[in-house]
């Protein structure tokens, strides 16, 4: 399958290459279509690993990953092109956070979320918020956690939210995968995001996550 991913950070290299050694095409998009951290990684990945802009990568995938600085979703998506972005998956990773200081805060919440105002500007995309609530590294091998955990999505596209649950299942080996329910539910993982900050920095470890325990 071609896969699109939005971004060149961590999180979507790290993406980006679980996709890759399970055979997909994979391109990686950003501003620059040359972006150093891009062409390093492709050159590493091999012939499957692509880059481009964000509209390459858009045009590009029949499933897209939105692994941009939440600060910059909206500009990127709008650069990617909403053609592009129509009747597609859009996995939406990203998190409304302001890191500006060393108190980090949400510039989007209780009543909004990221998530839904990426589903408004782009009401042809199929949103599907997951993977936010985890470091690069356990979105695409949580096994490597010592007891199961729990992730999330969130969307209003239930064929959409049942392929990404696949996604998640199938491809990153996620055995446990709560539907919360449509977009705006979003707002509850996207907020988890200061607790998530805070035992980051207490934890002695960044590999962990949350397990929901019911009675």
């Amino acid at each position: 399958m071609k896969i699109g991913i939005l971004g060149s950070g961590v999180t979507a290299q790290t993406i980006g290459s679980k996709l890759v050694q399970l055979g997909h095409d994979v391109m990686l998009g950003s501003r620059d279509p040359a972006k150093p951290e891009s062409v390093v990684w492709a050159k590493k990945e091999g012939h499957n690993a692509l880059y481009g802009t964000f509209r390459n990568a858009a045009e590009f995938g029949e499933i897209l990953f939105n692994c941009t600085k939440g600060s910059a979703s909206l500009d990127a998506l709008t650069m990617a092109g909403a053609e592009n972005l129509k009747g597609k998956i859009l996995i939406d990773t990203s998190n409304p956070l302001d890191r500006s200081a060393e108190v980090w805060k949400l510039t989007v919440c209780n009543t909004d979320s990221l998530g839904e105002q990426i589903q408004r500007a782009f009401p042809e995309a199929r949103v599907v918020k997951t993977l936010n609530t985890v470091n690069a590294n356990v979105m695409v091998e949580p096994l490597k956690l010592i007891e199961r955990t729990d992730i999330f999505v969130s969307g209003n596209d239930i064929e959409a939210k049942a392929t990404v649950v696949m996604i998640l299942r199938d491809w990153f080996g996620w055995k446990s995968i709560i539907d919360l329910g449509d977009i705006a539910t979003a707002r509850g993982p996207e907020m988890y995001l200061l607790l998530w900050y805070n035992l980051r920095k207490t934890l002695p470890a960044q590999r962990f996550n949350i397990k929901i325990v019911t009675a």
